[in-house]
Parts: structure tokens; sequence; C-alpha cells
């Protein structure tokens, strides 16, 4: 499982994250995306730890609290779907007999 965390100061480090996961469990993976053309963070990431338990305990103790002057959005990442021109990649629809 992926923990989503939203409304992130700007100033917010992948060690930061870390440090602040860390007192709930191991974290292996932290994502910080940025944006493409100026290279700046886009105030959220992406949080992976090593027991289900332990993400969970994180998201209910860090969901609303205040963190570098922000008040933290945390919550179980949801799988991104591909959206290509109204229609969604790779989901097949069925009718019962002909499959679109």
């Amino acid at each position: 499982m992926t923990i989503y965390v939203g409304n992130l100061s700007y100033r917010a480090t992948e060690a930061d994250l870390r440090a602040v996961f860390a007192d709930y469990g191991e974290v292996t993976r932290v994502v910080l995306p940025t944006d493409r053309e100026t290279g700046r963070m886009r105030g959220f990431a992406f949080v992976d730890m090593s027991e289900e338990a332990q993400e969970d305990t994180a998201i209910s103790e860090l969901d609303g609290a205040e963190w570098m002057g922000r008040q933290l959005r945390v919550n179980k990442a949801k799988p991104r779907e591909d959206i290509r021109r109204g229609g969604i990649k790779n989901k097949s629809f069925s009718d019962g007999g002909n499959q679109y």
C-alpha cells in the first residue's frame, strides 16, 4: 500500500518525510513529484512503509496534523487510472456478448 501525503509545504524534503514517518515504522520509499517545467515540488508525496499496520497508524495519526505550517492530508493512495480522450485505457467493458 502507498500513502498519499497532501498539502505539503514546498520546503519539505525526502529526509523530512522519512523522519516524520519513521516514528511509525520502517519507511521503504518516499516520492516527491516535481513539476516538469519548473522542477518545483508539487505539494504532495507518496510514502511506502514496510508493514500495512504501520501505514494505517501513520495515516490515522498524521491526517489533519499541522506540519511545517500546513495541515496535512494523509490517506491511502488510490490507483491512477490512465484516461485518454474520455475513455479509460486498459479497461474493457462488456454488454454480455460484445466487448468494448
